[in-house]
Order: structure tokens, then C-alpha cells, then sequence
């Protein structure tokens, strides 16, 4: 009898979902090139030749008026995957990302005999800790990008490999600056600032008019100053361009269209809301400040809910305050214009905190996609 090939079950949710999904194929059928991979997929693991029983689109739900209206859909697909995984018996599952559908489907399966991965660490070293137990329960391993997540697991004994971020090995160590600006039509001696006031409709609302005021506070001082602001979309953009026409009409500034990365390695400072771009400004080697606001009892439970000393991942990876951080009332324009003042003049301090990006960038820079395939393998084959 022909013995079947490796089969491994894969669930994604949304596009970084199906980024990852797709570099693990990549790594693993480098290995095993006749792997059999299926599950659901996004457009680039099945261009990888996942098959997918269901598109990644029918789990991309976002807000809580969606998914209730969802719900009942999305419970049927999590029992119908259910019992085609328990009939397929693939040699691992691994359920990238998407934890509210996927840690009940990884725990459905586990129960069932196979062998579970839930690959990215859900923020659970930050809040609702408890959640660890249930990822304890559900899963064989979870994979980390991050080497503070898995000494969280550590600590429950919770199995947990880190893998390192794939943002790190996509981005080079060294940057070329001079580059970026030529994309971008910024002077090669021009000072310049990045502006990204988050990519949700709630943060650009909260804070582009304080980053605005920002801007216009540090051209007093540098009245040459280059400001770019890359915004995610379309609607973002016009959400800026209607608060800046209120607080800053005749403010020059590049608006650009998605861009972010290269707004980052141009510029010699940034101005950020909190969250994955604190990171990848970091990768960037961008001097920055982390600004950010809520609705006042929104900030209230998170304070009370989070467990973590810092908000921004460079300062959650050095384990002190890198990166300064001004919050709810201290996110306002002459504090943060004060601390972007040192950093637009390109002293010491900038030279300083470069050095410590480039440190952490190597620290998590492990070629991440190989890394998820060795665990796969090892699951695979005990």
C-alpha cells in the first residue's frame, strides 16, 4: 500500500494570517515537497496549493455587530471542520492566528487525537491572562514571535517555541534611506517627520488633530521640516485630510497611500499611535514616539485590565522604556513636540536608540517561517 503523504490541516482568518500560512507551506514543502495541505485559505496559500474547503473571507469578521450577525455561519463552519478533521486525520493541525474561532476548533481536535499548533501568541501576557489555561488545554504548542510571550507560557507551563517575527526577517537590518526618500520625493538633507496616527477609524479620530498640532509646534523650530503621513486607505485618508483642513490647513505635508515602511526609513523621527507600526518603526531603525488617547472609560478598563508595564512592543522587548510613551492626558501637543525635539536633531539620543533597534531586530530575526516548519515536523514525527 502507497503510505500517504504528510497532510497537514491549516485554518487562517485574515491576510497576515494568510502570509504566515503561506511562507509555512513554502518552508515546509521544502522539506516534504508532496505535503498535502487544506483547511481554509487566503489567495496566497492556496497560490502555495493549500486546498480550501472554505475561503478565508467567511472568518474575516470584524466588530461585534458583524460577528453576531455571523455567528450562527461561523459556528457551522467550525462543526463542519471539525468533523472533516477528525475524518481526514491530518498529521498536525495549526491554526494561525484568528483565536476566537481556532482555539475551540484546536481543543475540538486535540480531543479527537490530533496532534494542535495555535501559531501566533494571542496578547494574553498583556490581558485576560486566564486565557492560557484554555490555549494550555487546546493546543500541543503554541508559536511566539516574541521571546517575552514565551516566557509567559513558560511560566503556566504552557508548550511554547519561539520562533522569532517574520516582520524582522522581512525587513533588512540596514535600511536604505537615502532610497526610501527618493520613492518618496523627500530632499536627500531634508529633516523629516513621519506622522501615522493608527489605522482604525476610532485612533485617527482620537489623535490627528494632537499630531497635527504637534507638526506645527516643531516646524516653530525647524521651519524646513518634511512631514510625511501614510495612511492605510482611502477612507483614513479622507477621514486626515477633513480633520487637517480644521486644525492645520496650510501645513505642507506628503499624504501618502499605504507607503508606511518607507515613510519610516525616510524620516528621522516618528510620531506613532501604539501597536504593530511601533514595531516595524523599530525594524525601520526610526527614532519614535509612541502617542496615544482613548474614550475615557475605555482607557479606565485598560488600565485595570492590562498587566504589562509598557504599551509599545520596543519597549515590552528591551524590558525598560526605550521609546517614550505619553498616554490619555499626557498625549498632548507640547509634550510630544518636547519629546520629538531631540530625536528630529539627530544627536546622541537617536544614535543611541538606533543601536538598541538594531540589537532587538537581531535578537528576533530567526528566519521564523523555517522555524514554524521544524515545529510542524517535530509534531509530526515525535
Amino acid at each position: 500500500m502507497q503510505k500517504r503523504p504528510l497532510t497537514i490541516g491549516l485554518v487562517a482568518g485574515e491576510t497576515s494570517g494568510d502570509i504566515l500560512g503561506a511562507g509555512l507551506i513554502r518552508a515546509l514543502k521544502t522539506h516534504y515537497p508532496d505535503t498535502r495541505f487544506v483547511g481554509v485559505a487566503g489567495p496566497l496559500m492556496q497560490a502555495e496549493g493549500c486546498e480550501a474547503w472554505y475561503e478565508m473571507e467567511e472568518l474575516a469578521v470584524m466588530g461585534v455587530v458583524e460577528v453576531v450577525e455571523r455567528l450562527p455561519r461561523l459556528l457551522k463552519i467550525r462543526r463542519d471542520l471539525t468533523r472533516r478533521f477528525s475524518e481526514l486525520q491530518p498529521d498536525v493541525f495549526v491554526g494561525i492566528d484568528a483565536p476566537d474561532f481556532n482555539i475551540t476548533l484546536e481543543g475540538r481536535l486535540k480531543q479527537r487525537g490530533l496532534r494542535t499548533i495555535h501559531y501566533v501568541s494571542p496578547s494574553v501576557w498583556a490581558w485576560r491572562q486566564k486565557r492560557v489555561f484554555k490555549i494550555g488545554k487546546a493546543t500541543d504548542l503554541v508559536l511566539a514571535f516574541l521571546p517575552f510571550e514565551k516566557a509567559f507560557y513558560d511560566k503556566f507551563n504552557v508548550p511554547c517555541r519561539f520562533i522569532g517575527h517574520t516582520l524582522a526577517d522581512a525587513m533588512p537590518l540596514h535600511p536604505d534611506k537615502q532610497q526610501a526618500r527618493q520613492r518618496l520625493g523627500i530632499a536627500e538633507g531634508a529633516r523629516c517627520l513621519a506622522l501615522l496616527p493608527g489605522s482604525r477609524n476610532a485612533e485617527v479620530e482620537m489623535l490627528s488633530a494632537d499630531f497635527l498640532r504637534t507638526a506645527l509646534r516643531l516646524r516653530e523650530t525647524y521651519p524646513d521640516l518634511e512631514i510625511v503621513v501614510p495612511l492605510v486607505n482611502a477612507r483614513r485618508r479622507e477621514q486626515f485630510e477633513r480633520i487637517k483642513t480644521e486644525v492645520a490647513p496650510t501645513l505642507p505635508m506628503h499624504l501618502l497611500d499605504g507607503q508606511s515602511r518607507d515613510a519610516m526609513i525616510a524620516s528621522d523621527a516618528a510620531l506613532l499611535a501604539s501597536g504593530t507600526a511601533a514595531l516595524e518603526c523599530m525594524l525601520a531603525k526610526c527614532p519614535m514616539v509612541v502617542g496615544y488617547r482613548m474614550k475615557p472609560f475605555t482607557f479606565w478598563l485598560a488600565e485595570r485590565l492590562i498587566k504589562t508595564p509598557y504599551v509599545s512592543l520596543p519597549n515590552l522587548l528591551a524590558g525598560r522604556e526605550i521609546v517614550t510613551e505619553l498616554l490619555q492626558h499626557d498625549c498632548m501637543p507640547e509634550k510630544l513636540a518636547a519629546a520629538l525635539l531631540p530625536l528630529l536633531a539627530g544627536g546622541e539620543q537617536s544614535t543611541a536608540l538606533k543601536q538598541t533597534f538594531l540589537e532587538l531586530h537581531q535578537h528576533i530575526r530567526c528566519n521564523a517561517d523555517e522555524q514554524a516548519a521544524q515545529a510542524v515536523l517535530e509534531l509530526a514525527h515525535p
